[in-house]
């Protein structure tokens, strides 16, 4: 699906980025008040068909509350103290609030360096997957506990887009004290036009985009133009909007025209295909059968270790592998699911009897189709 505003209420699957000044009251940690009615907003989104995977900051707002600190800290040392302590009060506020109307939440928390091994985004990615398919909200922050300098995300639009990238979502909402993206500063200038729609690729978005923050949280406009773009790579189409507006996430849902809609350059499945493509580097190959190349190419389905006839290479599970068939012709290239001394005990098997093989299954597939791109 190409996004539009039209097509809004029939996208399916959204990552939505609530940031620290809309999750507190006057810079005084987390309210329940403030908090509840973006909950009844999310659980009206999934009644309605919506998925939901919510990016939430608050956890160092929260632990500065309880600490009594007006300020943020600027060590390390500090603010992954402020967020450990915080996040409790972050994740037990969710919980809370979405259990009133029947919705189970889980707890994410991932640092950069999740998202940049293999097996580790594999590892995210199913477990995210099975939560959604559960109908359970994925509440994900930064692992600000045990980010270094090197592995932190730097603020939560880029999580949120990382994230939109990790779980192929229609939409990425990130929602602020801003109207949205203007063509001059409105602080400044009373004549600034808010910007309705863009592709993600137009410079001019480089040049209106404010690189200033507020006190509680690290993000600005540039952080936002720059999110969209990382969304972007899985076709993913980003809404920058106020959050000040009650009811911002229900109007948006019926193609409310509020917020900066930012569109990706590319369709979803080329971009995401493309994405994918450039980051593999291939550890292994896998010779298919007739049927599993047929079924691949016309079907577009996911790789079964039944069509699997020989595996070479030593890989581990998130690497990427070749899949070639039996006349050596490459045919797609794809994330394994398990690694290769277990892919050569499970190939040729129906993906029935994977845990009798191996004590376990993590994966009824060998390659996920998501995480396939032909060649």
């Amino acid at each position: 699906m190409v996004i539009s505003r039209d097509s809004l209420p029939q996208t399916r699957r959204w990552v939505v980025k609530i940031g620290s000044a809309l999750l507190t009251s006057g810079g005084k940690g987390l309210s329940r008040a403030v908090l509840s009615p973006w909950v009844e907003q999310m659980a009206r989104l999934r009644q309605a068909g919506h998925e939901i995977v919510l990016v939430s900051s608050g956890a160092v707002a929260e632990g500065m509350s309880r600490m009594g600190w007006s300020r943020r800290p600027h060590s390390l040392n500090e603010l992954q103290a402020a967020a450990a302590i915080g996040q409790m009060g972050l994740i037990r506020a969710y919980e809370a609030c979405f259990q009133k109307h029947g919705l189970h939440t889980a707890q994410i928390l991932l640092t950069r360096d999740d998202l940049a091994d293999r097996m580790r985004y594999l590892n995210a990615l199913s477990t995210l997957r099975t939560l959604i398919d559960l109908g359970v909200v994925p509440v994900i922050n930064e692992n600000d506990t045990v980010a270094t300098e090197e592995l932190r995300f730097g603020d939560n639009d880029t999580l949120a887009a990382l994230a939109a990238n990790l779980v192929e979502a229609d939409l990425l909402v990130l929602l602020t004290d801003q109207e949205g993206l203007f063509d001059a500063d409105p602080r400044g200038n009373p004549q600034a036009q808010l910007i309705r729609e863009a592709r993600v690729d137009d410079p001019l978005l480089d040049q209106v985009a404010s690189g200033s923050a507020g006190g509680l949280g690290r993000g600005g406009m540039v952080t936002k133009v720059r999110a969209a773009r990382l969304a972007a790579r899985s076709g993913t189409a980003t809404i920058i909007a106020s959050g000040a507006h009650p009811g911002v996430l229900d109007g948006l849902a019926s193609g409310e025209m509020s917020g900066t809609l930012l569109i990706p350059a590319q369709e979803p499945q080329a971009a995401r295909k493309r994405w994918l493509a450039g980051q593999l580097q291939v550890r292994g190959r896998l010779t298919l059968d007739d049927g599993a190349v047929r079924v691949l190419r016309e079907q577009g389905c996911s790789l079964l270790a039944v069509g699997v006839t020989l595996v070479d290479g030593e890989f581990q599970r998130g690497e990427a592998v070749v899949c070639v068939d039996r006349h050596g012709g490459e045919v797609a290239r794809g994330l394994a699911n398990y690694n290769a001394q277990e892919a050569r005990r499970i190939m040729g098997q129906p993906s029935r009897r994977i845990e009798e093989i191996l004590g376990y299954v993590d994966e009824p597939e060998l390659i996920h189709r998501d995480n396939l791109v032909l060649v």
